[in-house]
């Protein structure tokens, strides 16, 4: 280490000074040093720049992805992407479109800087491999820290710019569309299955694991989801702390806000003769018995409550399957969550719920029969917003209390039992 110019000083004026002006200067010499070098003996640590060739970059991907013909096939872009090209580049299209962060611009020396393709396939290449940011650098030519700033940046984008549309409460088209299927299946009336998933948080703060440590024994956090049988997730909430359990996430979630403010779509159906206005989910056996819930039976005797019961846990796999294709295409989501900030893993996991739904709308795949009898409620478009007042007081509580009537469910269920037996027994009318 090169010795600090301050001691040449004292050198050529120790005849001028006194002994206690060179120790002052002396000490100010140290201090400075050692402030300089880091602290201690160890020397302070340098910034290492590293030219990356982003140009480079930007044209290997695309001779790689997007050229006429691509280097890899299309089957092999759905499996590193998890989506098609068509998707990827519609995507692109929007972020580039909305958000600035994504468009390459130039910096002040006139170099060009990352490409949208880069900062794309950085993001969703942690999303789907749950890699670590650094692992990028290699192939896309994006260092750690710019990384990490792209994913928090591109889960935001996909938010803003794709939960009305792919992640909202279903429509009256939707309704009728998931009434028929239910239907189709043996349960009249049934909207999905709900459950909830916990994902852990290895870098949860050390002051905050006794709350988010659960019967899994490590810091989680859950998301309470609704799913249908195309495994599109209808409802997503997350946030809660892993202590919980399925009824505490229910009192605080939103999945019945609508029907209880009178908001959401009308349900009429009929089973055994019975009447009922409110659609419901399947649920296992921890939710509570409230008429918006169909649960098995935990000890079911004769073979009606038998064939009931084997059916019920059958569809109820809906939600379970969803979680299991959400988590194997983001294995962000599966593996443990390395970001320090709840709020970033909230986007992260809306992201990965909406991109999920993206792709099952791409990649859906129709019969002629079904595309003919269900052609009416396969429209894309919205229903407009109601800007109307809210129910009254005393309808929101009576709502409220439809909602959670326990003879309601209980017939529900004695009523979907006949039903399941007359179909059990009859196949024709199926």
């Amino acid at each position: 280490m090169d010795r600090h110019p301050i001691f040449d000083i004292i050198a050529n004026d120790s005849s001028s000074s006194s002994d206690d002006e060179m120790e002052m200067i002396l000490r100010f010499a140290i201090e400075e040093e050692r402030l300089n070098s880091g602290g201690g003996s160890r020397p302070r640590r340098r910034r290492t720049f590293i030219p990356r060739d982003f140009v480079q970059a930007t044209e290997r991907i695309i001779r790689d992805y997007f050229a006429e013909p691509p280097l890899y096939p299309p089957n092999i872009f759905r499996r590193r992407f998890r989506m098609s090209r068509s998707l990827f580049l519609r995507i692109k299209s929007t972020l580039e479109a909305t958000e600035p962060y994504f468009v390459q611009r130039r910096n002040a020396a006139g170099k060009l800087g990352l490409s949208s393709i880069q900062k794309m396939t950085a993001a969703i290449r942690m999303l789907a491999y749950g890699t670590t940011a650094d692992l990028c650098d290699e192939y896309v030519s994006i260092g750690e820290t710019t990384a990490m700033k792209c994913v928090k940046k591109f889960v935001k984008a996909v938010i803003s710019n794709f939960s009305e549309e792919y992640l909202r409460s279903p429509t009256n088209n939707d309704i009728a569309r998931l009434l028929a299927l239910g239907e189709s299946r043996g349960f009249p009336g049934m909207l999905g299955s709900i459950d909830c998933m916990h994902w852990k948080w290895k870098n949860c703060p050390t002051a905050w694991q006794g709350n988010f440590t659960g019967h899994i024994h490590e810091p989680t956090i859950i998301l309470e989801a609704v799913a249908s049988y195309d495994l599109w997730i209808w409802h997503a909430f997350f946030g809660l702390p892993g202590s919980h359990n399925d009824i505490n996430v229910l009192e605080r979630s939103s999945v019945f806000t609508e029907l209880a403010e009178g908001r959401a779509p009308l349900v009429n159906y009929s089973i055994n003769g019975n009447n009922y206005t409110m659609g419901y989910y399947l649920a296992d056996g921890i939710y509570p018995t409230w008429s918006t819930f169909v649960k098995t039976i935990p000890s079911p005797r004769g073979p009606k409550k038998t064939h009931f019961a084997k059916k019920q846990e059958e569809a109820r796999k809906d939600v379970e399957r969803a979680f299991g294709v959400l988590q194997s295409r983001f294995a962000i989501v599966r593996g443990p969550a390395r970001f320090f900030q709840i709020e970033t893993l909230k986007d992260i996991m809306t992201a990965c719920i909406i991109l999920h739904n993206m792709i099952i709308e791409d990649e859906r795949h129709i019969d002629e029969v079904e595309r003919g009898d269900y052609q009416q409620f396969n429209e894309t478009t919205l229903d407009p917003v109601s800007h109307a007042p809210t129910l009254e007081f005393m309808d929101f509580i009576q709502r409220h209390h439809q909602i959670r009537d326990r003879e309601t469910h209980s017939q529900l269920q004695s009523d979907l039992v006949e039903h399941l037996w007359q179909l059990h027994s009859n196949p024709r009318l199926l």
